[in-house]
């Protein structure tokens, strides 16, 4: 028999000591963990026992008996069911010293470097309304077309309209494409027995440019009346440049699918990083937040410190936006990219900028850097720029017998960087400096920039 110190439902009032790196408040009951969400450090709070298991629990809150002083008012209490924004409740400075302990934690627990300096994180002015980008699930509540976003590990959709962290005109564009949609009866999607049409609606706002893009996601590649549906969005948001219908029939998670049709204008709408302009098409991975993008390659450029003299490897480059910011700094930059959409992505942005010292190539980084070496040229810096799994095995050994002067690691995941970076040492770096930057503030989630340099 189970002999835990608390029990389901049972109502007990703990201290919150913790936060987890998912934001959730840490209780403990005689050494038993309990995770609880919209709590933090400091406060007493009384509780519902949601879940006892083997090694920890959840509970739910009743009621706060000791607020912490850094808690602040939610935007939107249905943020915290959706997951969307699961810091609201706590003040922004607040935040970023929860993220720079992430990563400090990180340094010491995982890469075993606890003497790597780890600077403050650069935090926004306005952590609000940042994203350039939505991707909002469509279905059907109450007898209507509806859009919003899906309760946390489920697809059952709350309907909302503000999202607070988008761009608000993003937010105004998802509810005039909404009730076109109900103008024209458009039938939102079924999950359950994969009927129904339209899946998401998706929107692309160019920052410094305004120029935005629509993209309706549907089952079928029939959207009727698409003849009325174009004017109609075209007349409700005179910023919409590029109107794309992206067709996916599977019953999946995945939002996009393999067929698309334009509907309107180019596959792309243009925005700018520094003074380089950057066409991004409907498929394209473009960083989210545009103000701390800047702020991130800005540290990128400093901790490449190039002096026109260098050959650059910008690894998992995407349309090249790292690649072509450091391009006037460095004798040659060589971009290399998986998704063969993306590189050719690049090398129009290349052209587009007037760039003729930046080559891309599509392939994998562990391929692509000995083929160089071959070639008897050999990258000064290396930057790569993984996704949330970090860098293949075989890369960090590439890397590790390249031996390039200079890693600049960009990483969207403390963790896989830690790891990454204890394998890069045993194989002759030294780690200089860590520099998070927030470009998801309301979010647990942390990016960060870090120098490693050759050991002589």
């Amino acid at each position: 028999m189970n002999n835990f110190p608390v029990k389901k439902n049972e109502t007990i009032e703990v201290e919150i000591i913790d936060l987890t790196h998912e934001g959730m408040g840490v209780a403990k009951i005689d050494g038993y963990p309990l995770f609880i969400e919209d709590a933090l450090p400091g406060e007493k709070i009384e509780i519902k026992v949601l879940k006892v298991g083997k090694s920890f629990g959840y509970g739910k809150v009743v009621t706060i008996l000791k607020s912490s002083e850094d808690r602040v008012p939610v935007k939107d209490r249905n943020f915290t069911k959706v997951g969307i924004s699961p810091l609201q409740h706590l003040a922004y400075g607040a935040q970023l010293n929860f993220k720079t302990n992430q990563v400090k934690n990180v340094m010491q627990r995982v890469a075993k470097l606890p003497d790597v300096p780890v600077l403050d994180t650069l935090g926004m002015k306005n952590p609000w309304g940042y994203r350039n980008k939505a991707q909002i699930p469509v279905r059907k509540i109450d007898n209507q077309l509806q859009t919003g976003f899906f309760r946390k590990n489920s697809h059952d959709l709350i309907p909302l309209e503000h999202f607070y962290i988008q761009d608000p005109k993003i937010d105004e564009a998802v509810i005039k494409i909404r009730d076109i949609m109900r103008r024209y009866s458009v039938k939102p999607y079924n999950e359950s027995d994969n009927t129904g049409n339209l899946r998401h609606i998706v929107v692309r706002r160019g920052y410094h440019t305004g120029e935005m893009m629509v993209v309706l996601i549907t089952r079928t590649p029939k959207l009727f009346p698409t003849s009325k549906i174009v004017p109609d969005i075209l007349e409700a948001l005179p910023e919409v440049v590029s109107i794309v219908q992206n067709v996916n029939p599977k019953k999946t998670n995945v939002i996009f699918g393999d067929e698309t049709i334009l509907l309107h204008g180019e596959d792309q709408i243009i925005d700018t990083i520094f003074d380089l302009k950057f066409e991004i098409s409907s498929r394209s991975f473009y960083q989210v937040n545009p103000q701390q993008t800047e702020v991130m390659y800005n540290k990128v450029k400093e901790y490449a410190a190039l002096t026109g003299n260098e050959v650059v490897v910008d690894a998992y480059c995407g349309i090249g936006t790292i690649g072509l910011t450091l391009a006037k700094d460095a004798k040659q930059v060589y971009g290399v990219e998986v998704i063969e959409e993306a590189v050719k992505n690049a090398e129009s942005n290349a052209q587009l900028n007037g760039i003729t010292n930046a080559t891309f190539t599509a392939g994998l980084v562990e391929e692509a850097l000995p083929r160089l070496l071959e070639q008897e040229i050999k990258p000064d810096v290396v930057i790569v720029d993984p996704p949330r799994k970090g860098l293949e095995a075989s890369l960090v050994d590439t890397l590790i017998e390249t031996k390039p002067e200079r890693i600049v690691y960009v990483s969207c995941n403390p963790a896989t960087l830690g790891r990454d970076l204890a394998l890069l040492v045993e194989g002759g770096y030294e780690v200089k400096e860590v520099q998070p930057v927030d470009n998801f503030p309301q979010t647990t989630h942390i990016e960060s920039v870090t120098l490693l340099t050759k050991v002589v």
